[in-house]
């Protein structure tokens, strides 16, 4: 296999980084908070609760508003599966080091395990600490939203494994059905898939792995043509969708939930301090320098509310301002996209504390324990879709007893959430490229792959070609 994996070399992501790169410079993340401001001003204006409008009119022009948002998500949600499943092929063919990827598979799973504990641990610590559900009368989540409505496309909650079916579960993540697998979004099955293609792929002769990579190619740059779409209206879709949820749940509901909404912030703020620590102490890089580096990542990240939608500019930013070689990046970050989320996991641990201290139920150990077991699991292979925290929220409470209606208290301020554990997802992911080239290393440095990637995009420039392949017999 190392033969061949030598001598393909497909052509990177960070050839499509040029459109966000444009959104960055139009300040899109400005704009979108500028449509958050003017969407919760909307709604108010509009809300029943202001008495300028009947609440029937009310609900129906905040569904008229909710359609650009809608849009928005269905776009995101339609070419995310695609495009992680393209980029991890690829990223895999991108590598010239057999060696190298053994050793990056391997210690990357042990890192994200133990990065998303720690991001849970410390939404957990966090919402125990300020107790934010002390803050919070529940008389008014019965007329609120019905939960059953929340949850993306009707779908129920899943229910919790138990010990004695784990060891289906594990055998279970093997695709039977890659097709059923993509459809249903279950992004670890679809990982996996496609490390299976792509380690086929490397072992076959370049010219017959050629026509594939070419073909992966092609969908990565019509994922991400969507996503330039999506990207035009995201300021209207962040509009629309606040002025809905504030048209339906009041402001007072909304204000009665800052103390949550600071915890869950103050959360991701102490992951981002533990992500400069890791920085510093393990990957030996300046965190002032670090933050600097990532901030243009963050915004756009932080805007879209898809970590997926960002992967060439996280990529570009990986290697170009972090010093990270090509062939780590290339690999790591569509699989931290699908599998890396401590962001999220986050958020649904300091949610989960929040609730049970509104409905009153006493969470000991063990269901702490228990928390932690299901938020890690739930949250590796989650779709990077905007509002995805949401559906696997459903499935945390379930585990430890908290009524489902609870999702309608947070449903809400879920948006801004969304966009700030989005933020911190792609932080993660930056953070690992760091640690890996670090831990990892490869044949050759960060500057000589660069050279050999800017010499094949010479070639691929002159012969035409998404996949280049080294002269070798076949």
């Amino acid at each position: 296999m190392n033969q061949y994996l030598e001598k393909v070399h497909p052509k990177p992501l960070t050839g499509l980084v040029g459109y966000l790169q444009g959104m960055i410079k139009g300040r899109l993340w400005l704009k979108i908070i500028i449509a958050m401001i003017a969407g919760l001003v909307t709604g108010i204006i509009l809300s029943p609760q202001t008495g300028l409008v009947e609440r029937g009119t009310a609900e129906l022009l905040g569904s008229w508003l909710a359609i650009p948002g809608n849009i928005f998500l269905g776009l995101i949600q339609m070419i995310v599966v695609p495009l992680i499943f393209a980029s991890v092929i690829r990223g895999l063919a991108s590598s010239d080091d057999l060696d190298q990827l053994k050793k990056i598979g391997i210690r990357l799973v042990f890192y994200f395990i133990l990065t998303t504990s720690v991001a849970i641990m410390i939404g957990l610590s966090v919402s125990m600490i300020i107790q934010p559900g002390n803050y919070i009368d529940t008389g008014f989540a019965e007329a609120q939203i019905d939960a059953d409505d929340l949850i993306a496309n009707g779908e129920d909650a899943p229910d919790v494994p138990e010990a004695a079916v784990i060891p289906e579960i594990v055998v279970s993540l093997i695709p039977q059905n890659p097709l059923g697998s993509m459809v249903e979004r279950e992004m670890l099955q679809v990982v996996l898939f496609a490390i299976f293609i792509g380690l086929a792929l490397v072992a076959m002769p370049p010219k017959q792995a050629q026509p594939i990579l070419s073909l992966m190619g092609s969908l990565q740059e019509v994922c991400m043509t969507v996503v330039r779409w999506a990207m035009y209206i995201a300021p209207l879709a962040v509009f629309g969708l606040l002025a809905q949820i504030t048209i339906t749940v009041g402001l007072d509901a909304l204000l009665g939930m800052a103390v949550y909404v600071g915890t869950v912030i103050l959360g991701l703020l102490l992951m981002i301090l533990v992500y400069l620590m890791i920085v510093g102490f393990i990957a030996r890089h300046n965190p002032l320098q670090f933050l600097s580096s990532v901030r243009e990542v963050q915004l756009l990240a932080f805007s879209t509310s898809s970590s997926a939608a960002v992967m060439p500019l996280s990529m570009q930013t990986a290697e170009e301002k972090l010093g990270v070689r090509p062939s780590i990046s290339q690999f790591l970050i569509p699989l931290g996209a699908s599998i890396n989320m401590d962001g999220t996991a986050l958020y649904q641990a300091a949610a989960t504390v929040f609730l049970a201290q509104v409905y009153n139920v006493e969470l000991g150990l063990p269901a702490l324990l228990l928390i932690l077991v299901t938020t890690v699991g739930a949250s590796i292979g989650s779709p990077a879709t905007p509002g995805v925290g949401i559906v696997i929220l459903a499935m945390v409470l379930s585990s430890v007893g908290i009524p489902a209606s609870g999702v309608a208290l947070i449903i809400g301020v879920d948006r801004i959430l969304d966009m700030s554990r989005t933020a911190v997802n792609v932080t993660g992911d930056l953070t690992a490229c760091l640690v890996m080239d670090r831990w990892v290393g490869g044949k050759k440095t960060a500057e000589e792959e660069r050279l050999e990637e800017k010499k094949r995009d010479e070639k691929r420039e002159c012969d035409g070609e998404e996949v280049v392949c080294d002269d070798m017999e076949a």
